[in-house]
């Protein structure tokens, strides 16, 4: 367990960031390596398959993710103020709502799969080999559910380690069974989803009999699942707003791939290598944005608003400083990453892929003061603002896909995410100088030089 409201916040958001950063990566090779498997062995056909279904994916994982991450911030406020019976009823709320709203999620997913497909404009080449991978992944979406609540419960009282230990074990079982199913049983995309699932159910229950064995504290009777007043509607209110605000922003992806999949198959296959390369180069983003959430969390709890403002300020610096890293990246080996992820020989899909990295990585400055911010604003119990500003999000990318792609074409969907960033940025930044939760008198220089 790690105590984020004592010590160097700077040195506190590393520490505790670092386990995150490595344990998305893993997360992102499990589709990276389903995208290198599929595209080397069963073709570009079947990779812009299952391209054209991750969106989806992505949508409804995202939403679990953001959900869990949600209940998280009130089981880390209720850590950091040292309320431990009312933490572990927050966390056997947790534990209720997040495996009932995933079985909800699958039923209603799996049901409605052709029409919400048909929905996103999948080609009808590709009909069949995506309704046979996405079905599987949503199939198992209770097992990734179990895995998020585990992971975010222990982020909440400081551990980020025990995650990731059995998120790698997961990862390589990943890979093994990916050529096992593939390769060996001849079962096609259809099989690179069963490895996905399998592994995450191996995650789940590993790191779940870990954390009932390590930690004492997070035992929990009878009496924990009673709850208590006002506790569901509390860890729905933070769950609901994180998920979403994650929603948000994957439906307006989701817009935008069904504008991407009316350009054809190069074109989906050249996105979809370019949007895992775009995850890898946001992952940090993303992390501190995680990192902060519980970091301003338990600092409130604990009733230290400075903490807070030094701790913004820092992973803001961190998150600038990897944005000139990216844009490095993106003008000197994008077409190598392009055909590394997607094992394409086509030129127009690298040369499409590689545009899309070039342009969009010159205002990665913008994403990263939206998660950091958006997350930080969540830890201090603001469910409004960020949803407002995902919003924003959502509505833009719908405009463009709707209007801007048919003139453009994919130039559209290159400048739709930086258009769109501009605009979600300024109610956060309002939002965060406006705040009374983060009023002191500490000035700005000293904030930030720890």
């Amino acid at each position: 367990m790690k105590d984020l409201t004592k010590g160097s916040p700077n040195k506190l958001i590393v520490q505790f960031a670092i386990p995150i950063l490595i344990g998305n990566l893993f997360q992102l090779f499990y589709s990276l390596v389903d995208t290198r498997i599929v595209g080397s062995t069963l073709g570009d056909k079947a990779l812009a398959a299952v391209g054209a279904t991750s969106t989806l994916n992505n949508l409804i994982i995202g939403f679990l993710i953001g959900l869990t991450n949600g209940f998280a911030i009130i089981v880390a406020h209720r850590f950091g103020a040292k309320k431990y019976d009312s933490m572990r009823k927050a966390i056997a709320g947790t534990l209720k709502l997040g495996i009932l709203i995933a079985c909800i999620l699958t039923v209603l997913s799996i049901t409605f799969l052709t029409i919400i497909l048909r929905w996103l404009n999948m080609p009808e080449e590709l009909m069949a080999d995506g309704s046979l991978y996405i079905r599987v992944i949503l199939m198992g979406m209770s097992a990734a559910m179990l895995y998020n609540v585990c992971a975010s419960i222990l982020r909440a009282i400081g551990d980020t380690m025990t995650p990731l230990m059995f998120l790698i074990v997961s990862t390589v079982s990943n890979v093994f069974l990916d050529y096992l199913f593939i390769l060996g049983f001849k079962t096609g995309v259809e099989g690179a989803a069963y490895a996905t699932v399998i592994s995450q159910i191996g995650a789940a229950i590993l790191c779940f009999l870990y954390m009932w064995k390590k930690y004492p504290i997070l035992h929990l009777s009878k009496e924990a699942f009673k709850g208590e007043e006002g506790l569901t509607k509390e860890l729905l209110s933070s769950g609901l707003s994180m998920g979403l605000m994650q929603s948000f922003v994957s439906f307006g992806t989701v817009a935008l791939q069904s504008a991407i999949n009316t350009l054809g198959t190069n074109t989906i296959v050249a996105h979809a290598g370019a949007r895992k390369v775009t995850e890898i180069f946001m992952l940090p983003f993303s992390v501190l944005g995680m990192t902060m959430a519980t970091y301003c969390s338990q600092n409130l709890g604990a009733g230290k608003p400075e903490r807070i403002k030094k701790g913004l300020w820092q992973a803001l610096i961190m998150a600038w400083a990897w944005c000139a890293l990216v844009v490095i990246a993106s003008y000197t080996i994008a077409p190598i990453l392009i055909k590394g992820i997607t094992a394409t020989k086509v030129d127009e899909v690298v040369e499409t892929g590689s545009l899309y990295l070039r342009i969009d990585t010159l205002l990665y400055f913008v994403p990263a003061v939206i998660s950091i911010i958006r997350n930080s604003l969540q830890g201090i119990g603001d469910r409004i603002t960020p949803i407002f500003s995902s919003f924003i999000e959502l509505i833009g990318k719908v405009i463009i896909a709707i209007w801007l792609t048919p003139i453009l074409k994919y130039m559209g969907i290159i400048l739709a995410e930086p258009i769109v960033w501009i605009l979600m940025v300024i109610p956060l930044i309002i939002k965060i100088f406006t705040t009374p939760k983060l009023k002191t008198t500490e000035p700005i220089e000293e904030a930030i030089s720890q």
